[in-house]
């Protein structure tokens, strides 16, 4: 027999879902570690019209004053607060099957509500679908990644990222969160860009920017993502700046020393005890933008208490089949989601760079 359009509908809904629960959107592949975090940390938003909004305490408003007996005191109004309004946007990826390309796999459509498809015919659709969604899965991750680390001029429909939230020119003229950054230090990340390669130099860098991070609300950064050469310049600085304690194991096997440690994008070096986390990504960016400042040369220092990806609530990952049209023999798939990122605190990050 054969497939009907609906039992064709419902099959891939079924593979889809099947696929995305078993391998779902946020088990990323570990080569893409920026939006494996953020995903592990997304924190769904409900509603907000045209904002995702964040509040922001900008001030104390302090009316406090001495005084001596029945000297006269006065109150104020306080006006602690400003608003971070980010613009969430809608993302898509979708495939079709034109009814040749079903016929091809040994798949065969009909407008006969009653035909019921044979069990060769459920394997051969299942294949399928397998290999294309796979690839759908894949494909929106990638994207995804690239648009959450780039600063959103590439396209006007794009939210911005990583590159405009942890800016490496924050005292420019330019507006975060519906602020102008340059009217607001207390609305800046910290930014230090061509460290030059001294012994020593790189690590002196990153004090001074870790204690930026901590010097307003004394929350330390918990998440450090670094491109491919500014790692290995702070691997060498490190080597001749930092004393190192070696814990050798206690078991049967000896311990073998290796001076080149971690794990995939985990580097096992530290700073503060935090580890670096190597982003190929960055060096993908390199290759299609050529920016100013190169990603393989930085470094950011980030609280994920204060970066969010925010999903707008009911719109995260939507499986769709829309309905084919009535002049083409097309069954049509996608998956869409709704979402931006936003920060609350941008001086609870910094970004570095080397020469």
């Amino acid at each position: 027999m054969s497939f009907t359009s609906e039992q064709l509908s419902y099959a891939s809904n079924a593979v889809i879902n099947y696929f995305l629960k078993n391998e779902p959107i946020d088990q990323i592949n570990i080569d893409r570690p920026w939006i494996r975090k953020l995903m592990e940390t997304k924190k769904p938003y409900v509603g907000g019209l045209q904002y995702v909004v964040e509040q922001l305490r900008y001030q104390n408003d302090s009316n406090f004053q001495s005084y001596f007996g029945d000297q006269q005191v006065t109150y104020n109004r306080k006006r602690t607060l400003q608003q971070a309004k980010y613009t969430w946007g809608s993302f898509h990826d979708g495939f079709g099957l034109n009814e040749d390309e079903l016929t091809q796999n040994g798949i065969v459509m009909t407008d006969d509500k009653s035909s019921v498809p044979t069990e060769a015919e459920k394997v051969q659709l299942t294949n399928l679908l397998q290999e294309n969604t796979e690839t759908l899965r894949l494909g929106f991750q990638e994207n995804f990644d690239y648009m959450l680390h780039l600063d959103g001029t590439q396209s006007p429909t794009n939210i911005p990222g990583l590159d405009l939230l942890v800016s490496t020119n924050p005292g420019a003229s330019q507006v975060v969160g519906g602020l102008d950054q340059s009217l607001f230090p207390w609305w800046q990340n910290t930014a230090l860009t061509g460290i030059g390669s001294g012994s020593g130099v790189l690590t002196q860098a990153m004090e001074v920017a870790w204690r930026n991070t901590i010097r307003y609300g004394g929350h330390k950064p918990d998440y450090i993502l670094c491109g491919e050469l500014f790692l290995d310049a702070y691997r060498a600085d490190a080597k001749a700046t930092i004393n190192r304690t070696v814990f050798m194991k206690d078991d049967a096997e000896p311990t073998k020393l290796d001076g080149s440690v971690g794990t995939g994008t985990r580097t096992g070096l530290y700073f503060k005890n935090v580890e670096l986390i190597w982003d190929p990504v960055m060096t993908v960016l390199d290759q299609l933008y050529a920016p100013t400042i190169p990603w393989e040369k930085r470094c950011y220092f980030l609280n994920t208490r204060f970066i969010k990806l925010r999903p707008i609530q009911g719109h995260w990952m939507i499986n769709r089949t829309p309905p084919r049209v009535y002049d083409r023999y097309v069954h049509y798939f996608a998956l869409t989601c709704k979402a931006a990122l936003t920060t609350g605190k941008r001086n609870a990050h910094a970004v570095l760079s080397i020469l």
